[in-house]
């Protein structure tokens, strides 16, 4: 294992911040990962585990040791009938994933097309797009226990997901890496989520009447191009914020003031409303107010 010193981090973080790690290690495989953690020159540093750099702004150089998350690999985990499982290593890029397994009909994952990141930081804030989070779709993960080298084993119930949350953001927070993860994908009859957005005024102004998987995916990555840049052109990380989640009572009130306010009802029962909305509704008003 090869650890390379005071290392620019511009390649590996979206915002393309020129900072330097005074330690880096690029993993390949767990046994890399293993051999790491083991140099007893670098227990007592700072670590930071790095996928795809999407969800860190850096401001300085980091005194410690840089762990990038470099081990590929995609494989059918197992099959039914109707569902396919597919194991895919932590390094792999979210998006070539994604398109990886829309190209071979695998339905679940259209929806979150475009998330920048690798494969391996997916469940920890259960990323979500249009509809669709990890959660619907996740079977299992492996994780590297830090302290003890152990790897263990989480399935759905472990990972404790949440609105844009997880066990791996709480209390497992700093103690595993993770190191595969397992999807329950659709391989026949295809549940298609249009009513977020405007993804099905978008297929109807293609004339889709009846659209497939991969048609769903290319239209969510339009509507996320025309609003977002690309971070190889301009640095940014992604769609990044939480949407609100209120409960009955204080968007009742809300509604009463704005009418046509977007709403979603979660699973728990509360009301989760758009905050690209509100924030466009408070900037015109600001503007119209001359503040």
């Amino acid at each position: 294992m090869y650890i390379q010193q005071n290392i620019s981090l511009l390649p590996f973080n979206t915002f393309g911040i020129d900072v330097k790690a005074a330690f880096f290690a690029a993993i390949k495989s767990t046994e890399d990962l293993l051999e790491t953690l083991s140099i007893e020159d670098l227990q007592s540093l700072p670590m930071l585990v790095l996928g795809g750099g999407s969800n860190i702004l850096f401001t300085t150089d980091f005194p410690g040791l840089v762990i990038r998350m470099e081990t590929k690999g995609v494989e059918v985990f197992k099959q039914t009938p109707d569902k396919v499982y597919v194991k895919a290593m932590a390094g792999e890029d979210w998006e070539e994933f994604v398109e990886y397994c829309v190209a071979r009909n695998w339905g679940g994952l259209e929806n979150l097309t475009l998330i920048p990141g690798n494969v391996g930081t997916s469940p920890m804030q259960n990323i979500g797009a249009y509809g669709v989070e990890i959660k619907d779709v996740f079977h299992e993960l492996q994780a590297l226990e830090i302290a003890t080298g152990k790897i263990v084993t989480f399935n759905r119930e472990d990972c404790r997901f949440g609105y844009r949350n997880s066990f791996f953001k709480n209390e497992g927070k700093g103690k595993y890496i993770i190191l595969s993860v397992v999807f329950c994908l659709n391989s026949d009859k295809h549940t298609l989520l249009l009513d977020y957005g405007t993804v099905k005024d978008e297929l109807q102004s293609r004339g889709i009447t009846a659209p497939r998987i991969q048609d769903v995916r290319d239209v969510i990555r339009h509507i996320r191009q025309s609003k977002l840049p690309d971070p190889k052109e301009l640095g940014n990380a992604g769609s990044f914020f939480k949407n609100p989640v209120l409960d009955a009572g204080q968007f009742a009130e809300l509604q009463r003031q704005h009418p046509d306010i977007p709403s979603f009802l979660d699973a728990s029962g509360k009301v989760k409303t758009a905050a690209a909305w509100l924030i466009d509704r408070a900037g015109w008003k600001g503007y119209r107010e001359g503040n």
